[in-house]
């Protein structure tokens, strides 16, 4: 978060385990059992979970995920950008945000320095854990100076897949006791934690495919109205009209980049070249490098000229936006003043379309502001942050086993119906308006 509210967690979360020195109670990532390990290329090895949320005012989209024995419910803040899954802690609590009885609370189920997820994803190098057996305690940080502290835990995740089958396979993430958020910013979200969805090992995706319950695919879809659901597995991947382009290859993304890619303003040069372009989830808003960020500022400045907006500096809900004669009451109203933007991806001739309501927003006081920011504020470098709202409307996909990210054009308002959409592509009119835009 920058101060206006957007990038919550995401993105290259420098995820770094400390290992502390403390005996701990035996813990471990548990096998599949046996009755319902099954193959997963069988057709229904997915699930789907209907998502909460919003670009603005919320600033977030949250899932509702039901852990431990008995089950308990947990709305978490979805993140591609990060690995760790945590959920606020049951213990001494320094920034939790939530009522005690909401909190999860361990039950003889901490985790070991032995266990292999917690060196994987001890990236400082340290090992200050004096045996094995000590508990494995976590930091991590995120790139809005946000961060969480905790213990190590497993316990069972309750999925329903779209074959109709009820599996609980026991999972790693962390219980956190000590949460801090940005300075100067809004009230965090009052959500119990996030999940994690990087490619990590440490990431669910990651410990489920490992576990054999499902692909190493993940994908959502954010609706520009609120809601829309995120599925695991590759059984509602459309077969066709799909934009792919293939991951970074460098071994230390632990994230969702793509690139390079050339920036274009209704479909014209911008000169900006060579983008290196990360999709986040855990970020509301989409972030360029500061050369990028200028060009696109001007390009939108220049194409106002003449048109009936003026700078509205008194509102603070973002860094630039927009008054009418009147106010706004959607993007709807005003989005015929703004041009496209698009990312050009090298080979494939891949094309991300951004329309104009894939980069505005309309606040409470009726202004327009543009949501895309400079990164560079966020000391981001040159990396460039797809955030929620310009993946609004869209299918987003994470091809994990063939390395590989793509986009469709979606309606996210309907929850996919496994026995109606997941064998073969959607029926209509859920695939209505699939196809790639160009």
């Amino acid at each position: 978060m920058d101060g206006h509210g957007v990038s919550r967690k995401g993105m290259i979360a420098a995820v770094y385990w400390v290992l502390l020195c403390a005996a701990a109670l035996q813990g471990s990532v548990a096998d599949i059992p046996r009755f319902w390990k099954k193959s997963v290329s069988r057709v229904g090895s997915s699930f789907v979970l209907p998502l909460s949320g919003n670009v603005y005012p919320l600033g977030y989209y949250s899932v509702s995920l039901s852990i431990g024995h008995p089950a308990k419910a947990f709305d978490l803040d979805i993140d591609t950008g990060s690995d760790l899954t945590w959920v606020q802690c049951d213990a001494p609590c320094s920034g939790c945000t939530k009522p005690l009885n909401s909190l999860y609370k361990p039950n003889n189920n901490l985790m070991h320095c032995e266990n292999p997820l917690c060196a994987a994803i001890n990236t400082s190098g340290n090992q200050p854990c004096k045996t094995p057996s000590d508990q494995c305690d976590y930091e991590v940080e995120y790139a809005d100076q946000g961060s969480s502290l905790g213990v190590l835990v497993n316990d069972y995740f309750s999925l329903k897949l779209l074959n109709g089958s009820l599996v609980s396979p026991r999972l790693a993430f962390g219980c956190g006791y000590d949460q801090h958020f940005p300075v100067n910013t809004p009230p965090p979200p009052p959500t119990a934690g996030v999940l994690g969805l990087g490619n990590g090992k440490a990431s669910i995706i990651s410990q489920l495919s490992n576990l054999s319950v499902i692909r190493n695919v993940l994908g959502h879809c954010l609706s520009a109205r609120g809601g829309g659901f995120l599925f695991f597995g590759d059984d509602l991947v459309p077969s066709s009209k799909i934009a792919w382009v293939s991951l970074s290859a460098s071994s230390s993304d632990k994230h969702y980049a793509a690139g390079p890619a050339e920036l274009l303003y209704n479909d014209k040069p911008t000169g900006v070249k060579g983008l290196k372009v990360v999709f986040d989830s855990g970020s509301s808003y989409t972030y360029l490098n500061s050369k990028a960020y200028q060009a696109v500022l001007n390009q939108v400045r220049a194409d106002l000229k003449g048109k009936p907006l003026k700078d509205a500096v008194e509102d603070k809900s973002l860094p630039i936006c927009w008054k009418g004669a009147k106010p706004f009451k959607s993007v709807h109203e005003v989005k015929n003043h703004f041009k496209p933007l698009q990312l050009n991806f090298g080979k494939g001739n891949a094309q991300l379309q951004l329309l104009p309501e894939a980069y505005l927003i309309v606040t409470k006081h009726g202004n327009a502001c543009l949501g895309i920011l400079n990164g560079g504020e966020m000391r981001l470098g040159e990396l460039n942050l797809i955030g929620d709202i310009s993946m609004q409307d869209k299918m987003v996909i994470y091809d994990n086993e063939k390395k590989q990210i793509g986009w469709v054009t979606a309606d996210c308002d309907r929850l996919p119906n496994a026995d109606r959409d997941y064998n073969g592509d959607f029926s209509e009119p859920y695939a209505a308006d699939f196809g790639i835009l160009r």
